[in-house]
């Protein structure tokens, strides 16, 4: 289930410091774009550098119930940098990944570099009223990975986010994203439309802590037809200071085709 965005990695936005208060990546909460699938709206802020990088497994089960897929996503690093003013920043991500299969008491394992992630976040607006925060990050994976990992050819998307504070310790936020992805069809490689969108809680827990709930589905235009993959996962994050926070995350596949299970941890740094 690795996408994005880089490495379909889980990746993720930011619990609290989506929206207004701090859109301008003013020093203070980390305004960070993981654990949670959706992007945080804010950026890092003019001169500031951002380093968010974890672990993530996966596992899947067939249907028929025999033998199974894993996946382990290594290193997850997506670098942010904020320049040309407080609205802008740049991102780069590249992930090393294992998956492995098995079954019948057999298994192979495959391991290598995905695709490079590269990007831009773009504050639009803050939140004012009932007016979200609002970002859009203009993106495109380039193929300079491994030959079992690549896609060959270079996929664009794009990605708005929205977030609201509702209170101090309540943020609401959300995200709709196009990609262009791969498919193995009839014929050969096809490219299609993969639509995303995802909903978002977030809980502040005293003053270094949080938790979040979030929904997130995945629908791919393929040339067969659509089809859709659904998912829930919380998670918690521990702030240690200002510029280091620590995050951990499960989640659960809700239909036949999304993956069954996932789970990782990670860190955020931050070089102001």
């Amino acid at each position: 289930m690795r996408r994005r965005w880089m490495g379909r990695a889980l990746a993720i936005g930011s619990l609290f410091a989506m929206t207004a208060g701090s859109a301008y990546g003013q020093r203070g909460p980390l305004v960070a774009d993981r654990p949670d699938f959706t992007e945080a709206a804010a950026t890092v802020g003019r001169g500031v550098v951002q380093l968010e990088f974890g672990y993530t497994y996966e596992y899947d089960r067939p249907e028929g119930g025999r033998g199974g897929v894993w996946t382990h996503s290594l290193g997850e690093p997506l670098l942010r940098i904020g320049v040309l003013g407080e609205r802008l920043e740049l991102r780069l991500g590249l992930s090393p990944v294992s998956v492995g299969a098995g079954a019948d008491g057999r298994s192979f394992t495959e391991t290598g570099m995905e695709d490079l992630y590269l990007g831009t976040k773009l504050l639009l607006a803050e939140q004012e009223g009932l007016r979200p925060a609002l970002a859009v990050l203009p993106q495109v994976t380039v193929p300079t990975g491994s030959d079992a990992f690549t896609s060959d050819r270079t996929l664009p998307g794009v990605n708005l986010t929205y977030g609201w504070d509702v209170t101090e310790d309540v943020s609401l936020a959300g995200s709709t994203q196009v990609n262009r992805a791969l498919t193995v069809a009839r014929g050969g490689e096809r490219e299609y439309a993969e639509w995303a969108q995802s909903a978002v809680a977030g809980f502040a827990v005293g003053a270094r802590a949080g938790v979040y709930a979030e929904w997130f589905a995945f629908f791919h235009a393929e040339p067969q037809g659509t089809r859709a993959e659904h998912y829930a996962n919380g998670g918690f994050t521990w702030s240690f200071s200002d510029d280091l926070q620590w995050d951990i995350r499960v989640g659960v596949g809700l239909n036949e085709s999304a993956t069954g299970f996932f789970t990782g941890t990670g860190l955020v740094v931050r070089f102001p």
